[in-house]
């Protein structure tokens, strides 16, 4: 059926499955609120919810930007570039999504209702960012940042600083590995008068940038253990976490961004669940003693 091609082909215009990046910190943003496993109910309407709101926000970026990925060589393969997808089911596809992201929140409570609106502005308003400002890239981390934190406010029904720890976490880590990414469309972007830290900084100094936020990112992780008293299990994660990020810096060069996509899906991928193993086993033991 063509309409079920074309949900198919959404999906994997906007890789449904890099929902892994943000979805362990929501997890780990619920089980630190709940101290625990959160009821059933909850957990799942935090999952349709941060999964909805993702959805919504990479479709809208598609259409956004599908004048510069028609003429940029990384992109202009891409379904509604090629007309294996139109715009109008794209643009159905994120009013549904931002719709079913709004009626989740409605369904955990009030303050997630009333937030539920903001976060899908600034969700969807990251996709106009690269056109004025070189830190889209941390605007990006906040985006993802903020996963944590709603499904604190969907467990504990108020919003406290504690989720915030995490959210700096997820920024940090984001917005330094959408900075290597970036670094492939230099020479695209200063053509189409775009920003990027990469363009304004070159990508040598960008990329000790994006070893920055990454170490500054552990940090943040370290004081997470303090605050909410996790134990040996988070810390041993933490470290795993840290050698992986060497590693996925050790992969990309200033003169060799052959194996970005190595660093950008593959590392990236295990980062998330990684932490959310190890967090949420802690919480689970303290929890229990």
């Amino acid at each position: 059926m063509p309409i079920l091609h074309e949900l198919k082909t959404t999906l994997e215009m906007i890789k449904f499955e890099h929902s892994v990046f943000a979805l362990p910190f929501a997890l780990m943003g619920a089980m630190l609120a709940a101290d625990g496993v959160p009821p059933g109910r909850i957990l799942l309407w935090i999952v349709v919810a941060m999964v909805a709101a993702r959805s919504a926000a990479m479709a809208f970026n598609r259409i956004a930007d599908r004048a510069f990925d028609a003429v940029n060589p990384r992109t202009q393969m891409r379904p509604l570039q090629t007309g294996k997808l139109s715009v109008r089911f794209a643009s159905i596809f994120t009013i549904i999504a931002g719709a079913l992201f709004l009626y989740s929140a409605s369904q955990l409570n009030r303050l997630a209702l009333i937030l539920s609106p903001f976060v899908l502005a600034i969700l969807l308003g990251y996709s106009w960012t690269k056109r004025f400002t070189r830190w889209s890239h941390l605007i990006l981390g906040f985006c993802l940042g903020m996963a944590p934190v709603g499904a604190w406010i969907a467990v504990k029904g108020t919003l406290d600083w504690q989720p915030f720890i995490l959210c700096a976490a997820v920024t940090l880590w984001t917005g330094g590995f959408d900075i290597i990414y970036a670094c492939q469309d230099v020479e695209f972007d200063r053509q189409a008068g775009l920003y990027s830290l990469p363009k304004s900084l070159g990508i040598q100094t960008a990329l000790f940038i994006s070893s920055f936020f990454h170490v500054i990112m552990v940090v943040v992780l370290v004081l997470l253990v303090v605050v909410f008293h996790l134990g040996v299990l988070t810390l041993a994660g933490i470290a795993v976490v840290a050698g992986l990020l060497a590693y996925e810096h050790n992969l990309v060069k200033p003169h060799d961004l052959s194996r970005v996509n190595a660093a950008f899906f593959n590392v990236n991928g295990f980062i998330g669940i990684l932490l959310l193993l190890a967090v949420g086993a802690d919480v689970l033991w303290w929890s229990k003693r």
